[in-house]
């Protein structure tokens, strides 16, 4: 049959509409009606432009109903991380701790007092409620929060620096996540860049010979990302608050991980820490909620009292506004610095400082759930973990997996029906399909036990 034929034989909208009944009592007439015409005008498209579908009135039922669920499923859904990298980007981040997911809960299922003064009696601003809290916990003037990093490290820029020079070093330019690069971020913000120094060696004369009467402030950005090893040589933060203060240049540090407390015993020695940055004289502090701090997606600003209150002035604070679950949520995650509690409490921080021997125990619940599966076979292994998230690259942490591989499926064709059928994501070495047990939440185990008898076709 020619594509001519087909194009005659393509059903009505309303044939196809009276024949989904049951789907326009689920979904609505309007919204069937609608589906059954993209799928007829793609099918008409496809033909007249040569391609081939089918033109059956069941075959285009079949597919409006996959479409219809399709939209109606929840895009956003939960995954397995077995993947050992504690702080996945793709895989949302910090997973919040109970208490932070109950305050944004808690939060968004009733009235509050976002913008509202109780005692007063009047309009408030939303960034009172965390102010005081980022205050205490950071020992900073002030503070406030924005949608994230690189909004924080642009309002800051637009706030400190419009029209004038910024200093930074060449070493420094770090391009984060989705190819945004901090010259791009600099440019947007009304700033100019001044580069000094080369990509492996600055030294403190240069940021000194780089100071003009238009110089409006030093930045200093720490490459979380990246690291440059070999014959380097960078300017301190100490070193670079002197250079400025001496000279009444503030200075801004892009500190992006947000370690609150210190992790030497999981191997992460070379991370600054917020409240060293604070006692090294940086004026102004910009870091991240979802990294290292364990909890929501968000730009936090600590610094001088002085310049934060230019920021909640600007017109931009508005646009990177954050909404009041991230408020809820990020102060239960600071309270837990403060009540001692954040490595028991906060998920990133105990993910990261799990040892070795509950990881063995956790591999070898999973293996002895997996015995006798016909055609499988699990190993408990040695492994290497990951921070992830852009923070600390180059450190990795001793962890325990289990090593899965089956008689008739190859690792990719497991990973894929892991990943495709039952949302565990996990990783291939050496041909073996790994789940690392220190990402593992609650449940986790008994997912992946139950995913992979069911892909072995073992019955419950």
């Amino acid at each position: 049959m020619d594509n001519k034929a087909k194009l005659r034989m393509l059903p009505k909208i309303d044939e196809i509409v009276s024949l989904l009944g049951p789907l326009c009592e689920k979904y609505g007439r309007d919204m069937v009606t609608e589906c059954a015409r993209e799928r007829i005008d793609e099918k008409r498209a496809a033909l007249l432009s040569g391609g081939d579908c089918d033109v059956t009135i069941e075959g285009t039922a079949r597919e409006i109903e996959r479409e219809l669920a399709a939209i109606f499923a929840p895009h956003l859904h939960p995954v397995v991380n077995a993947t050992g990298v504690v702080l996945h980007t793709n895989l949302g981040r910090a997973v919040l701790s109970e208490r932070a997911a109950m305050a944004a809960y808690k939060a968004a299922r009733q009235y509050n007092n976002l913008e509202y003064d109780v005692e007063a009696g009047r309009r408030g601003s939303r960034y009172s409620h965390i102010e005081k809290l980022l205050r205490r916990v950071t020992g900073a003037e002030g503070a406030m929060v924005v949608n994230n990093n690189a909004a924080a490290v642009m309002l800051i820029l637009s706030t400190m620096a419009e029209g004038k020079e910024v200093v930074v070093s060449r070493g420094e330019l770090v391009e984060i996540g989705g190819a945004f690069r901090v010259p791009d971020i600099m440019a947007r913000s009304g700033g100019y860049l001044v580069e000094v120094g080369t990509t492996n060696k600055t030294h403190p004369y240069d940021y000194e010979n780089a100071v003009t009467e238009n110089t409006g402030a030093f930045l200093k950005v720490h490459t979380s990302n990246f690291r440059v090893t070999g014959f380097t040589e960078e300017v301190t933060l100490e070193e670079m608050c002197r250079i400025g203060h001496e000279r009444g240049i503030p200075v801004i540090y892009d500190l992006g991980s947000g370690l609150m407390s210190s992790m030497r015993e999981a191997g992460i020695t070379d991370e600054p820490m917020v409240l060293e940055a604070m006692a090294a004289g940086a004026d102004v502090i910009s870091f991240s909620g979802d990294k290292l701090l364990g909890g929501p997606q968000a730009g936090i600003i600590i610094g001088k009292k002085e310049y934060i209150e230019k920021m909640k002035k600007n017109p931009l604070t508005r646009a990177f506004r954050v909404d009041k679950m991230t408020f809820a949520a990020l102060e239960e995650t600071l309270r837990a610095y403060l009540d001692g509690s954040a490595k028991e409490n906060i998920p990133t921080l105990a993910m990261i400082g799990r040892d070795t021997e509950s990881l063995d125990r956790a591999a070898r619940r999973l293996k002895n759930r997996l015995k006798g599966v016909k055609g499988l076979k699990a190993a408990v292994i040695d492994e290497k973990s990951q921070v992830g998230g852009g923070s600390v690259p180059s450190v990795f942490f001793d962890t325990k997996a289990v090593e899965v591989s089956h008689d008739s499926l190859s690792a990719a064709a497991l990973e894929e029906r892991l990943r495709k059928e039952h949302n565990i994501i996990c990783r291939i070495v050496r041909e073996r399909v790994v789940f690392d047990t220190r990402t593992l939440l609650e449940g986790d185990e008994g997912r992946i036990a139950e995913a992979l008898k069911d892909i072995c076709g073992v019955k419950a």
